[in-house]
């Protein structure tokens, strides 16, 4: 049974220090880092430049220490990033001691095409995909299959099994794709996807736990056993985290405008602000059972890093 985060509030925030000086239990101390098992992920995308790609590596070799469970990388709308989403996953593989997923889609390729993608991965070391059905082309209104390609995701992680015994991830929306019919209708999606063969789901962000939570709670009744990790999107500029959300069909609470309200042009207490906030939510998560966190790290680190520093994810010492 999944704790309520109403219930625990008290437990998680009270800190028992008196007048005169009693120290507080240590369980109860404001912002102690968390037990010994919280694992996180970190998404990054292909970069476009150099420049970007100096970027990207910076980024990468400054979380490469907290040994992230994986680090994926995204593959652009309509297959538009598939050369420069190998290449990185590549590097990752040959250059770090990560364990790299690719993200790969139905859209842009018939089946031959996406399968050869996948056997080009397989043969570089890469046994870990993100399977996606995937964006619109740009221009395009609306999702259409690819001639002779993969419908839909579940036929993507069909075909993935088909060809090698990959560990695939698959998305999950804790506030329902924007596409399904109903709630019902999209959690009956997951199910189709973990048939096939996925063996994790990742969730679009949110900005209250309680959505993630009564989303969890839903697939397990549902007969959902699979770990389902929540991605959590550290708020880099709250205007385009906002115009996002609304393209994506996420919503944003009403607390969050008011919280970063008079930061547009100050980014270093937004920044302050963002890490606390995705903190605050690990952390209340993490008190409600959920030790996962997969973060998308827009291709910057230092918010992930300090934030993971709160969850007690922290580089390894020879100490």
């Amino acid at each position: 049974m999944i704790r309520r985060t109403k219930e625990l509030s008290d437990d998680i925030l009270l800190m028992n220090v008196s007048a005169k000086g009693r120290t507080a239990h240590p369980d109860l101390a404001i912002a102690s880092a968390l037990p010994n098992d919280v694992q996180v992920s970190f998404e990054f995308f292909p970069p476009k430049t150099e420049k970007a790609t100096e970027s990207l590596w910076n980024s990468i070799q400054r979380l490469a220490p907290l040994n992230p469970s994986y680090v994926s990388v995204t593959y652009g709308a309509g297959g538009t990033t598939r050369e420069r989403t190998h290449n990185t996953v590549a590097r990752i593989r040959k250059e770090t001691n990560l364990e790299p997923a690719a993200h790969l889609t139905c859209v842009g390729a018939d089946q031959g095409e996406v399968l050869d993608v996948a056997r080009q991965y397989w043969d570089a070391g890469i046994r870990h995909i993100v399977a996606l059905r995937g964006d619109p082309p740009h221009g395009a209104e609306k999702y259409t299959p690819h001639p002779g390609g993969f419908a839909y995701a579940s036929d993507l992680v069909s075909g993935l099994k088909s060809i090698a015994d990959f560990e695939i991830s698959v998305a999950a929306y804790p506030e329902t794709h924007p596409e399904a019919k109903s709630p019902e209708a999209d959690l009956d999606n997951l199910k189709r996807k973990i048939d096939a063969g996925a063996t994790e789901a990742i969730t679009q962000y949110f900005t209250d736990i309680d959505i993630f939570l009564r989303y969890l709670e839903r697939a397990r009744a549902a007969g959902i056993t699979i770990p389902i990790i929540p991605g959590i999107l550290p708020v880099t500029q709250f205007k385009r985290f906002v115009e996002f959300s609304n393209r994506s069909g996420t919503s944003v609470s009403k607390w969050m405008f008011e919280l970063f309200e008079g930061l547009d042009d100050d980014p270093v207490s937004r920044q302050l602000v963002a890490a606390s906030v995705a903190a605050e939510q690990c952390r209340a998560l993490h008190a409600n059972g959920v030790n996962q966190f997969h973060f998308y790290t827009m291709n910057r680190a230092d918010l992930c890093y300090a934030i993971c520093h709160i969850l007690g994810v922290r580089a390894q010492t020879d100490d």
